[in-house]
């Protein structure tokens, strides 16, 4: 596929899946990690402006001045911005505004790939259309958040199916020894994959389905969340902090466990797969059952003997650099490496992951309190 096509069907797609959108859902902003769906819009047309068309572009006009400032994320070197917190504020621009600012660096974009760029400008401009599919997925954590915290519960129109769990879970058995760890080849990736480099891993096995849901609730059941035993301090004092009891989006309605999904407020199918628990949880879950999460090393060494893909999965990895890792200069050095700390990783992918987006060497990352994204919780024993 060109260039150009994956572009065009990158920016179309974010179009198609916020359809289902009220207007006034565009611009709200219910806690600091959620971002507005007409933020994510803007920053990620601001990204190709300011990365692609002012670096490579003579005499490029930009669409507006003060998008820059209203739209970057945590580019310190691309200037001052909007404070994260204050993302959904911003009833201007409108969100008919937002999508002019979309089809007018769409058009310039597409006059750009006609004059033959050169490789350099090609690889950002590859670079941008990942970072668009990655907030599309983002997108779809959010929206969930924003609607999932409405006292209605409303549906929206989606493309997001869990496939259920095979009730006969079994455990590979993955051999001792000497094994390469992150990407090769010529294809896209990211910084944080390179590095190819051998690890040692012990004799372990994986189990070749992830957590249903109703595994996770035989461990509330049985006072998982009231044991200490089970958690890490921190984990402990997070979930005492915060009330927490049960997976977010998961209430019990008379006794009966509900869960809200885009597809509406319903009782929890406890043979689809546990999501939205943090790494927390799923190391306490880990707990509970004498087993433990992957390293990530042993999730990528093992990820051709099952299928992934549903839910981001949660390692027992800390995000941290590989060896010989390096950073871009300027603002896309900032990418990755800069949140090489107090981070763990997850692998895989998601439901709600663009295809083709990820790779058995994808490293997703995210503080161990977070929960609203699409992860869930594989075992290894």
């Amino acid at each position: 596929m060109t260039l150009e096509a994956q572009f065009q069907i990158t920016r179309n797609r974010f179009v198609e899946i916020c359809k289902p959108l009220a207007t006034e859902d565009y611009s709200v902003q219910p806690a600091i990690f959620v971002s507005p769906p007409k933020w994510h819009l803007a920053h990620t047309t601001w990204f190709f402006e300011q990365f692609v068309l002012c670096k490579y572009v003579s005499n490029y006009k930009v669409f507006n001045a003060d998008f820059a400032y209203l739209f970057n994320s945590y580019y310190n070197n691309a200037g001052s911005r909007v404070l994260r917190p204050n993302r959904g504020l911003m009833t201007r621009p409108s969100v008919q505004e937002v999508y002019q600012y979309r089809a007018y660096i769409d058009e310039q974009i597409g006059l750009f790939l006609k004059s033959n760029p050169s490789e350099e400008a090609c690889k950002v401009l590859e670079l941008g259309i990942q970072h668009e599919q990655q907030h599309q997925e983002l997108f779809y954590y959010d929206i969930t958040y924003i609607l999932g915290n409405q006292p209605t519960f409303p549906a929206i129109q989606n493309n997001l199916e869990l496939k259920p769990v095979q009730p006969a879970a079994t455990f590979v058995n993955i051999p001792e020894g000497l094994y390469k760890i992150g990407h090769e080849g010529t294809g896209f990736c990211y910084d944080n994959e390179l590095g190819r480099h051998q690890v040692f891993l012990e004799e372990f096995d994986i189990c070749n389905q992830l957590v249903s849901n109703g595994e996770f609730l035989q461990f509330i059941e049985a006072g998982g969340y009231n044991n200490f035993n089970l958690w890490h301090a921190e984990g402990w004092d997070y979930i005492q902090q915060h009330a927490i009891q049960a997976p977010m989006y998961w209430h019990q309605i008379e006794g009966v466990w509900h869960q809200y999904t885009l597809d509406g407020f319903a009782p929890i199918d406890k043979n689809k797969p546990v999501m939205h628990v943090s790494f927390y949880e799923a190391f306490a879950f880990a707990e509970w059952k004498q087993m433990r999460l992957p390293t990530e090393f042993e999730w990528e060494v093992a990820a051709n003997k099952f299928s992934y893909g549903q839910l981001w999965e949660w390692t027992n990895s800390a995000y941290l650099p590989y060896p010989n890792f390096s950073k871009a200069p300027g603002a896309l050095g900032e990418y990755n490496g800069k949140f090489m700390i107090n981070q763990m990783v997850l692998r895989g992918a998601s439901v709600a992951t663009v295809a083709n987006h990820s790779r058995n060497t994808y490293r997703n990352f995210f503080h161990p309190d977070m929960r609203w994204q699409f992860a869930g919780i594989r075992l290894v024993k």
